[in-house]
C-alpha cells in the first residue's frame, strides 16, 4: 500500500487499496488500530477480484471463507484460484460448492473448466453437461 491517496487505476478508478485506508480515517480515533471485520474484508476482496488482483483477492478471501463459509465467498474464491491459474485449489472449492449445493449451476460449469484446463476433459465432460442442462441447454437431438 503506497501512502500516495491520488494513485489511481490506468481505467481512472480508485485503486483497492486506497478505499481500504481511506475507510479507516475515522474509524476508533487517531492512532487507535482498527480491526477489518469479515464484512469489509469480503468488500475488499471484491474490489481486489474486480481490479483483478486474483491473488490478493484469493488471500482476503480464503480468511472470509474460514469466517464465513457461505456459497458466495467460497465461489468467488475458488473464481479467483481460477483467474490466478491455482486450478487445484479452485477444484477443491468448487467440489465443496456442488457438494453442498448441488444446484449451484455455475460452480458446475466452473468445474468443468477448471478441469478442462487442467486437460482432465473426460472428467470436465459430466460437469459441463450438468451446467448446461441446468441453463436450459440442452443438446440438439437431430
Amino acid at each position: 500500500m503506497s501512502d500516495n491517496f491520488n494513485d489511481a487505476w490506468a481505467n481512472g478508478g480508485v485503486a483497492p487499496d486506497r478505499w481500504a485506508s481511506a475507510l479507516h480515517l475515522f474509524d476508533n480515533g487517531a492512532g487507535v488500530p482498527h480491526e477489518e471485520t469479515t464484512a469489509e474484508r469480503w468488500e475488499r476482496a471484491r474490489l481486489l477480484f474486480e481490479a483483478r488482483d486474483y491473488i490478493g483477492a484469493a488471500k482476503l478471501l480464503a480468511a472470509v471463507v474460514e469466517e464465513a463459509p457461505e456459497t458466495g465467498p467460497r465461489l468467488l474464491l475458488a473464481r479467483a484460484y481460477y483467474h490466478s491459474a491455482q486450478l487445484r485449489r479452485a477444484e477443491g472449492q468448487l467440489r465443496l460448492i456442488v457438494e453442498r449445493d448441488p444446484v449451484e449451476h455455475y460452480a458446475h460449469l466452473m468445474l468443468g473448466r477448471t478441469l478442462q484446463r487442467q486437460g482432465r476433459h473426460g472428467e470436465a465432460e459430466p460437469w459441463m453437461r450438468m451446467a448446461a442442462a441446468f441453463s436450459g441447454e440442452f443438446p440438439d437431438d437431430d
